[in-house]
């Protein structure tokens, strides 16, 4: 991998990480905590539709695991060094691609950073949607998630398209 790639890759992850780290802080200072999924305090953005709220997570998405919060931390880890060791199988020597996992390193290495400092994972963003859906949304409300997580799934989304993209070209 040439400097330039590595400059890339790390830029985009270290751009990822001070984002989520500086908004957290800010949602730290600026909105009491809440041990609740449904938060008294919360600032409105729009109204109905999208709201600050400073809640903590232990578990991974929807709060799944929490009771497993330790090898949640340890596997971050483990997905890290996962990328590190296999970095030529992962095609990070394709630009898009070292995007997608700046992307997917600097979210996995934000929430690290909250479940190390504060035991658990900070969410703030909080999005009612106009809609239910039975079983898996029935208020409409989708869980709270931050800055890294979007990173996460944004990054994961992309590899996907550009691995399908890859496989379409190799079979063509």
């Amino acid at each position: 991998m040439s400097k330039i790639l590595y400059f890339r890759l790390f830029g985009i992850a270290g751009f990822t990480l001070v984002f989520d780290q500086i908004t957290k802080v800010l949602i730290q200072y600026s909105i009491p905590f809440e041990s609740s999924y449904f938060p008294p305090d919360r600032v409105t953005v729009v109204e109905d539709f999208f709201y600050l709220v400073h809640i903590g997570n232990k578990g991974a998405a929807w709060g799944m695991f929490s009771e497993y919060s330790g090898i949640l931390t340890l596997l971050s880890f483990a997905v890290l060094l996962f990328i590190y060791f296999f970095r030529k199988h992962l095609e990070l020597h394709n630009g898009s691609v070292q995007v997608a996992f700046g992307l997917l390193i600097g979210g996995i290495l934000g929430n690290l950073i909250d479940r190390i400092r504060v035991g658990h994972v900070i969410d703030f963003i909080d999005v009612h949607l106009p809609f239910t859906l039975p079983y898996i949304l029935p208020s409409g409300r989708w869980p709270a998630f931050n800055i890294a997580d979007s990173a996460i799934v944004i990054g994961m989304l992309f590899y996907l398209f550009l691995s399908l993209s890859f496989t379409n070209k190799k079979i063509h």
